[in-house]
């Protein structure tokens, strides 16, 4: 048995050097599967490996030691805080705001828009503190995946990173077409009049976009051969968008007048509600910097002030261009698919539509930049657990950079967006990132008060009991404001109950664990908040998407069930057996069996 595991070792080593290769051990070079025997006998031992996975957690300084050598190169530490403030604008303000503002306003909230993204913003900021905290302490490629299997076990992790990889290469294939549209309008051309027609293929799927294709293997050159190179162009094209963004909102300002602002908030509170869960997405992104931690020179300094910066600044800036363009228009004649463009336009600024545009195309560029340097880092700390592949998780000795991870998700990306129509890429748009972004909080709770073998069981069951209040009751506000106009009273008293599970758990647990660098402020109440308020804009979401969300998570079990289970068992006890950081796996032995 010692022997075979040092030939797999071996083997793994071996991968690292080659970086790539075309082999069974390159794909699944775990001791389950040598032979056609050994899986027989690891599908017999499903039920007991499936228990010791849902139950294991990982460690920090297992995810930060082990697991990231397994890329044997580490990626080269050259981001600072302003490297990470431009990636973070650039990876959030795209062409979105452009676009669903106009629909948020015409039929959802008016001028009271503004509110909207007030409402949506200090969401969205809730969460970035609450990944903050965790980048500070796990500096990984992993992003969300890693502070997840450290805190609720590695199961949950694989659900949620299978689903917002599949949102990443969605979102990097309609930003791509996107991309192509927004092309052909700045030449004064129709959104497929560069895209090649074929009559044969299924509609939606008959539009090809070579474009789509040269654009994405551009960027994916550039961010292969150097992440500070690819940190510089994100940093012109995002300051460029900026100066774009300051002319729509100086020239538009020209062209105001108050009169538009009455009435203001012509579809009421709830309106206003509907427009915040529409313009949350608007945000976005942000989640791409966490990916970035191994990069970063010093992160108890950097991250902070990269993320939380960041977003602040697109807050203040949404915020401006929404109340902007309703100083421009009454909110009734406010155009839903080119707000600004056709706002311009009437108040005799034909000419301004271009630089419109022009901005939308950089803010585009970034944010599929950005797109695409954020999954091939995720999906390279999944291959690392051996979840995917372990040849994805090799860094490029020379650039530093995960080439491997990053070709690979790019022709995901390509594959997608050359076939794939925009309209159907939109319906693909599911909950995955809310339920990573409620997630990240839930863990973070746990964190902060729990701690193997200081805790007692009596604190540990009220803990646990406290998140089963704080999550169901979040889950019902946002079923009885799904359900109908006049729920009010059920969506008060779940609030209330919110209100007094989180209250409970301030006044009667103990923090079993401080932040060593950066802690999260108002704690439990911002975690809390977030998971609420999270939860609750799911429940805005179109039932198509809930049953993608279930289609593909049926799915990543079936694949997890057959194979991830079984490669991440044999990784993890690899460890154990090598006799490394062993009070870290005393740790996860103690976690798993209290």
């Amino acid at each position: 048995m010692v022997s075979s595991n040092n030939e797999n070792v071996d083997q793994r080593h071996s991968l690292k050097k080659r970086g790539c290769g075309c082999s069974k051990d390159d794909f699944l070079p775990e001791e389950s599967f040598t032979t056609w025997g050994s899986y027989a006998q690891a599908l017999r031992e499903t039920k007991t490996r499936l228990k010791d996975r849902v139950f294991c957690r990982s460690s920090d300084q297992i995810e930060l030691h082990e697991i990231r050598d397994r890329s044997q190169h580490q990626m080269k530490k050259s981001l600072n805080w302003f490297d990470l403030i431009w990636f973070g604008i650039g990876s959030v303000m795209g062409a979105g705001v452009f676009v669903i503002t106009g629909e948020a306003t015409k039929n959802l909230a008016g001028p009271a828009v503004l509110l909207s993204y007030i409402i949506s913003g200090t969401s969205a900021l809730l969460s970035v503190l609450c990944y903050t905290e965790f980048s500070v302490e796990l500096p990984v490629a992993g992003g969300s995946f890693a502070y997840l299997r450290v805190e609720l076990g590695d199961f949950i992790a694989f659900i949620a990173a299978g689903n917002i990889l599949f949102e990443y290469i969605v979102s990097g294939a309609s930003v791509a077409r996107s991309w192509t549209s927004y092309f052909a309008t700045l030449f004064n051309h129709k959104p497929d009049d560069f895209r090649i027609n074929v009559s044969s293929l299924a509609e939606g799927y008959n539009h090809l976009d070579p474009i789509a294709i040269f654009v994405s293997l551009l960027i994916c050159a550039g961010a292969s051969f150097s992440m500070k190179g690819s940190s510089r162009f994100n940093s012109v094209m995002t300051i460029l968008h900026v100066i774009v963004m300051v002319f729509v909102l100086v020239v538009g300002l020209t062209q105001a007048n108050l009169a538009n602002y009455s009435p203001f908030a012509p579809y009421g509170a709830r309106g206003v509600l509907k427009a915040a869960a529409m313009l949350f997405f608007a945000y976005v992104g942000f989640d791409g910097v966490a990916t970035l931690g191994e990069e970063v020179k010093n992160p108890g300094r950097d991250i902070p002030v990269g993320l939380i910066g960041s977003m602040v600044v697109v807050i203040i800036t949404y915020c401006l261009l929404a109340a902007t363009l309703c100083l421009m228009q009454p909110f009734n004649q406010v155009d839903v698919n080119a707000p600004f463009s056709i706002a311009f336009e009437a108040v005799g600024m034909n000419w301004a539509k271009y630089i419109v545009a022009f901005g939308a195309l950089k803010g585009m560029t970034t944010v599929l930049l950005a797109n695409i340097i954020s999954q091939a880092r995720y999906f390279t700390h999944i291959a690392r657990t051996h979840m995917a592949p372990p040849f994805l998780a090799a860094i490029n000795e020379k650039t530093g950079t995960p080439v491997t991870a990053t070709v690979v998700m790019t022709v995901a990306n390509c594959i997608m967006a050359f076939f794939t129509s925009l309209d159907i890429l939109a319906n693909l748009v599911s909950i995955a990132t809310l339920f990573v972004f409620s997630l990240v909080p839930l863990a973070l709770l746990v964190r902060r008060y729990y701690a193997s073998g200081k805790t007692s069981d009596k604190d540990r069951n009220n803990l646990i009991l406290f998140l089963v209040l704080i999550t169901l009751s979040s889950i019902g506000s946002g079923f009885f404001w799904a359900i109908s106009d006049d729920t009010w009273l059920g969506c008060i008293i779940c609030a209330g109950i919110w209100f007094f599970a989180t209250l409970g758990l301030n006044l009667t647990l103990k923090e079993a664990r401080k932040p060593k660098v950066w802690g999260l402020p108002l704690m439990p109440w911002i975690p809390s908040a977030s998971i609420a308020i999270n939860v609750f804009i799911m429940s805005s979401i179109d039932g198509a998407s809930f049953v993608r969300f279930s289609v593909w998570t049926a799915i990543l079990l079936v694949y997890y069930l057959l194979v991830g289970l079984h490669a991440t068992y044999d990784a993890a006890k690899e460890i154990e057996r090598r006799g490394t950081n062993t009070t870290d796996i005393g740790d996860i032995a103690a976690r798993t069996t209290s």
